[in-house]
């Protein structure tokens, strides 16, 4: 490559790389520091709404019905019960969802209402808006930048400039005389902000893609999933918010009493009412010994039969969408990724605001030097 094409790509990729920085720092900075927020979601959580996880003992050794009892009475004529999650790690309370009654919220999404239980009572510790909490605002402005209805598509494409960024500073990171070792010290400008931000730029890049990438991935799942051969699931009998059915013929316990006797030493972690639709059918999620991942138990509303388990049905099983989630999210990635995740969420802001303020020190020393020709004396005659 000559150096005049160099030369020219090189100012290609900085204009980009600047114009991506520069151009996107209001969307940047709200979304990357509200990842990093979330890496830290559940200590968040326990630490802003303490009175949730006032738990008296971690055995949940009481009938589900009480669980159930106690959430209806607390939800009383305001919501409908719709679940019930028994704890998944010790010190969790059981949490009851409920749907409330009235107009839907943004996007048409029913507004909910939980009740969080305590496990060896069945005491009701706390109810509330599960989306009203701070934690909760948080995913939304990181999944959506609280844009309505094309809010995630927006961020789907962040993501592929973050990507671009990524790949672009790598280009003016990497030295010209293929230095590389001299090219890591602190030292490879006069200004500090420089320094900082090459330094900062070239640890980060590779994990910062990599979470660009899943976050692409999360965004436009349908497109993913297919750009991967691996089949999209059903759509939700009776549309994405069908409402729970006013009666359903059996009671949570015949339901949940179903699923565990269609799998033999199985452990009940959750139980879901039945939505209008056709075949009206209860979602029952239980842990098998031996395997991580939770089944999910369709059991027919009208005859307390096993539909068919999720967990084992036919085609392929999508494991690709889950390991995405988990490499952007941190869950159960461990403390060394998840504090990388979170110096991946830091980073941008820190590169957004020292690369504009080595741009404007730029423009202001560009100006500088074009004012020098006209302010200079007229020569002596």
């Amino acid at each position: 490559m000559t150096t005049s094409i160099a030369g020219r790509l090189r100012r290609l990729w900085l204009d980009v790389h600047l114009w991506i920085g520069v151009g996107l720092l209001v969307a940047v900075v709200p979304l990357s520091v509200s990842g990093s927020l979330l890496v830290w979601h559940d200590s968040l959580d326990r630490a802003l709404h303490a009175e949730r996880y006032a738990v008296s003992g971690v055995d949940a050794t009481l009938p589900v019905t009480t669980y159930e009892a106690a959430a209806r009475a607390a939800f009383g004529p305001r919501a409908a019960l719709t679940q019930v999650r028994l704890p998944q790690e010790p010190g969790d309370p059981v949490v009851a969802v409920g749907r409330l009654k009235g107009p839907p919220g943004p996007g048409g999404r029913p507004r909910s209402l939980n009740a969080w239980i305590d496990p060896p009572t069945g005491k009701v510790l706390a109810t509330g808006d599960p989306q009203a909490g701070f934690t909760a605002v948080m995913h939304r402005l990181h999944g959506t930048l609280l844009i309505p209805d094309i809010g995630r598509k927006v961020v789907g494409w962040l993501g592929w400039t973050m990507f671009v960024s990524c790949a672009t500073g790598l280009w003016l990171w990497w030295p010209r005389n293929g230095a590389i070792l001299k090219a890591l010290r602190w030292r490879r400008g006069a200004s500090t902000l420089f320094n900082l931000h090459h330094v900062i730029g070239f640890w980060i890049c590779l994990p910062l893609a990599v979470l660009s990438l899943t976050g692409v991935y999360i965004a436009f799942p349908q497109t993913s999933r297919a750009l991967f051969g691996i089949e999209s699931p059903p759509p939700p009998r009776g549309g994405r918010f069908a409402p729970p059915l006013d009666r359903t013929a059996l009671t949570l316990e015949q339901a949940a009493a179903s699923a565990l006797a269609a799998n033999p030493g199985a452990r009940l972690v959750s139980v879901s009412l039945p939505t209008r639709g056709k075949d009206p059918a209860w979602r029952v999620q239980v842990a098998r010994p031996g395997v991580k991942a939770p089944a999910v138990v369709q059991v027919l509303d009208a005859t307390g039969a096993v539909k068919r388990d999720r967990a084992g049905g036919g085609g392929a099983k999508d494991t690709l969408s889950p390991l995405m989630r988990r490499i952007h999210d941190g869950g159960d990635m461990g403390l060394v990724w998840q504090s990388v995740i979170f110096a991946g969420g830091v980073a941008p802001a820190v590169l957004s605001l020292t690369g504009l303020v080595m741009w404007l020190r730029r423009r202001s020393r560009r100006k500088a030097m074009a004012r020098r020709p006209e302010e200079a004396p007229a020569p002596a005659v």
